[in-house]
């Protein structure tokens, strides 16, 4: 039942954030998109008109949006989500952990959007993500760690965005 819960606040947060990739396109800020999971099906489920299938995952997932913000940059980043008063580090696989630096090398913006208890959002750098044990003594960020981070919410649409610094296009 926990994990049921889990999974549908995950779900809603996710939601939220497409919502909110919806608004800055509309908004003319950035064109963001869910990665898609790396799926194969392996056989229909109930009546094949209905388009389900029984899948398994093929490989490790990318980080959950990519996109490209108004100034011409690359944006990448994870959601993630917890009822707990803490974010594990290791919440990042080893795949989405090879990808944002594979980004943020060539000049990406990359973060990790938290979710805590579907009330507190956070914009964590990637940076600061990978870093963690050498910030703050340990493998996880909690409230007070994550402050700094905090991003607003308007409408159930999370402005993830705020703050984000674009390039100089008069350079």
């Amino acid at each position: 039942m926990i994990g049921r819960k889990s999974r549908a606040a995950g779900e809603m947060f996710e939601k939220w954030i497409s919502d909110s990739c919806d608004f800055y396109y509309d908004q003319n800020v950035a064109c963001i998109e869910k990665t898609p999971e790396p799926m194969r099906p392996l056989k229909p489920y109930g009546d094949r008109r209905m388009g389900q299938y029984i899948a398994c995952f093929v490989k490790q997932a990318q980080p959950d949006f990519k996109g490209t913000l108004c100034d011409g940059s690359c944006i990448i980043f994870d959601a993630k989500h917890t009822d707990h008063d803490r974010i594990q580090q290791n919440a990042i696989t080893e795949t989405q952990e090879q990808t944002f630096d594979r980004y943020e090398k060539m000049g990406a913006h990359c973060f990790v959007v938290v979710s805590i208890g579907m009330e507190n959002f956070y914009r964590v750098p990637w940076k600061v993500w990978k870093t963690m044990k050498d910030r703050f003594g340990h493998k996880y960020m909690n409230e007070e760690e994550l402050d700094p981070y905090r991003v607003t919410t308007k409408y159930c649409k999370i402005l993830f965005l705020e703050g984000v610094e674009l390039r100089d296009e008069s350079r």
